[in-house]
């Protein structure tokens, strides 16, 4: 879901955060994606499209399981054929003053692009056809179009952040209570 907010704002003034090859490899480090080579993550120009192409697949797959309707044929094989790439391996790491971690590893051979991108659609895939679907929700500020899974006990979450879109909203609340007092 994270990969999804690469494009923010997507109902009213929609911008790309991925805008350029650089930030994408940046992106694919900051969300745990990278191998365990030192080396930062090159992108080419046609990886960054495709990883747009897939972002946009994912989105429109996992809002159409979201509404109970079928997703379009070609976000579909979109989103098997990234997801049937050899991805990053997890591994357990111990390198914290003997505090379990996780890393994620790429083979010799894997593409560190696709190899990212094939975790991301694997993760959707488990995401879509498993049980955890179900609390999937789209934030409720209009504005807003961030995907989150509710972890909440009560299941009742309606904004991505309540120190964004919630405190938003509790301050628009009271402004029009304050209003209607007076």
């Amino acid at each position: 879901m994270n990969f999804a907010a690469t494009l923010g704002k997507r109902h009213t003034d929609a911008f790309e955060r991925l805008t350029d090859p650089g930030a994408l490899g940046r992106w694919i480090g900051e969300a745990g994606l990278r191998t365990d080579r030192p080396q930062a993550v090159h992108v080419t120009g046609s990886e960054l499209a495709a990883a747009r192409e897939l972002r946009e697949s994912l989105y429109r797959v996992l809002t159409a399981a979201m509404e109970g309707r079928e997703p379009a044929p070609d976000d579909l094989v979109r989103v098997n054929e990234a997801a049937a790439h050899p991805d990053l391996a997890p591994q357990l790491d111990f390198a914290d003053g003997g505090r379990a971690g996780l890393r994620l590893q790429g083979g010799p051979v894997r593409h560190d692009v696709r190899a990212a991108l094939a975790t991301v659609a694997r993760d959707a895939v488990q995401l879509v056809g498993g049980p955890l679907l179900a609390r999937v929700k789209e934030c409720e500020n209009p504005e807003c179009s961030l995907l989150f899974l509710d972890d909440s006990q009560a299941r009742r979450r309606r904004w991505c952040s309540m120190d964004r879109c919630g405190n938003l909203a509790k301050i628009a609340g009271y402004r029009s209570r304050a209003r209607g007092a007076s």
